[in-house]
């Protein structure tokens, strides 16, 4: 009795250091995954499975005893993995429902991370890095171009100016006082002709007329349109990157990547649509107006939560290009009034290649090539939306350097000129 014990023992000690072989092997950098485990008739958990084969085999433990193994093997293993575990990348297949979004795009997907994880993926190899890292540095571009185009206006540079105002106020004040014991002098030394001399220092006092300077226009739909740029490409680049936490945020970051998409469309045209008609208010009232409401409109409409499945990818594109296309009418209207203008041709040419570039972008996003030729070939680089991402970049820069001529051209001419 003793002895069957002792070899019941003796058995079962194996079985269990091989149960942890095999536990470590159905993971996935120790991330388990249940569902495939059930679909392979392992019950709920592969350990427990493999415990009920080799102890049922040595005959030496009850099924209430094999239960108790079973769940404590399996918490052991979920808990030792959970301090240390490297989350891993799963198939398409393995993707929750509200995940699946692209079918040509078949490995490399991150599911159900926690935040801190999803954050520092930030810095790992997934089908989500490019997409990350395209926006984000657009992004710091458009930063950079803020700060630089901030230090040109005139109350930033007077704050600058006060650090530099004091060392000036003193040479001044020290350059006058020389000027008056030198004019002192003068009139001691010849007193006969201090009257000439009064008269023609008074003369040349006189400061000559200067020629008027144009006021400056006013930046605030240059910063608008900055502000917006960059709402949209952070937002874009925070969905992509938290969106693989939960359902509910990736709702919230999807809706919140339309909000930022329709607001960049919006700002962008309020430097064009502000400065060509600055001189008739009213144009500017009815197309600025009318962006802004067809941005609500579409806002409204993409906050279902329905419409931000890819089942409705044409659909958003069509919105967003709608959007877009409403340019071309005081895009005709600015050709008529300024025919003559000589930044006419350049402007026009900074605006085609931000039309055609977001154009171009779209069209990848809604056909999603070359991933739908070769699936799983462009699964890290090359697939739509990170060609998408690289069209939108290209067409707000493009958009910028208009703007700068908008502001060139009005800073010389104001109105009436």
């Amino acid at each position: 009795m003793n002895q069957a014990d002792a070899g019941g023992v003796s058995r079962r000690k194996p079985a269990r250091s091989v149960l942890r072989e095999s536990c470590g092997s159905s993971t996935m950098d120790g991330v388990q995954h249940h569902e495939s485990w059930k679909s392979a008739g392992l019950g709920s958990s592969c350990c427990g499975g493999f415990v009920s084969s080799k102890v049922a085999k040595s005959g030496g433990v009850d099924d209430q005893k094999e239960g108790i193994i079973n769940r404590v093997f399996y918490e052991g293993s979920r808990k030792a993995g959970s301090g240390s575990r490297r989350y891993s990348l799963v198939t398409y297949k393995e993707l929750p429902e509200y995940m699946k979004d692209n079918e040509y795009i078949i490995r490399h997907y991150r599911a159900n991370w926690p935040l801190r994880e999803a954050f520092f993926s930030l810095f790992r190899w997934h089908n989500e890095t490019l997409n990350v890292w395209t926006h984000l540095v657009g992004f710091l571009v458009f930063v950079v171009l803020t700060m630089a185009n901030l230090v040109e206006v005139p109350q930033v540079a007077d704050l600058l100016g006060l650090f530099t105002r004091p060392n000036s106020t003193i040479a001044d004040t020290n350059v006058s006082y020389n000027s008056e014991e030198l004019l002192l002098a003068k009139s001691l030394i010849d007193l006969k002709n201090i009257t000439m001399g009064q008269e023609s220092m008074r003369l040349m006092a006189v400061p000559l007329p200067a020629a008027p300077l144009p006021a400056a226009t006013t930046r605030w739909p240059f910063f608008v349109f900055l502000g917006g740029s960059m709402f949209c490409l952070l937002s874009s680049s925070t969905c992509h990157l938290f969106c693989c936490h939960s359902h509910h945020l990736n709702l919230l970051l999807l809706r919140m990547d339309y909000v930022g998409i329709t607001i960049m469309i919006i700002t962008s045209f309020f430097p064009p649509i502000y400065y060509i008609f600055q001189c008739d208010p009213h144009w500017q009232l009815i197309y600025l107006g009318g962006i802004t409401a067809m941005g609500v409109f579409t806002i409204a409409t993409l906050l279902s939560p329905a419409l931000s499945t890819g089942k409705f990818r044409a659909f958003r594109a069509m919105l967003f290009s709608s959007m877009g296309f409403f340019g071309i009418v005081p895009a005709v209207h600015a050709c008529v009034v300024n025919w003559s203008n000589p930044q006419r041709p350049i402007t026009l040419a900074y605006e085609s290649v931000m039309a055609m570039s977001y154009l171009t972008g779209t069209a990848f996003y809604v056909v999603r090539v070359p991933e739908r030729w070769r699936p799983g070939w462009f699964d890290l680089a090359g697939h739509s939306h990170q060609i998408f991402h690289v069209f939108v970049i290209m067409g707000a820069l493009a958009h910028y350097g208009a703007t700068l001529v908008f502001l060139e051209w009005r800073d010389k001419t104001g109105c009436g000129n």
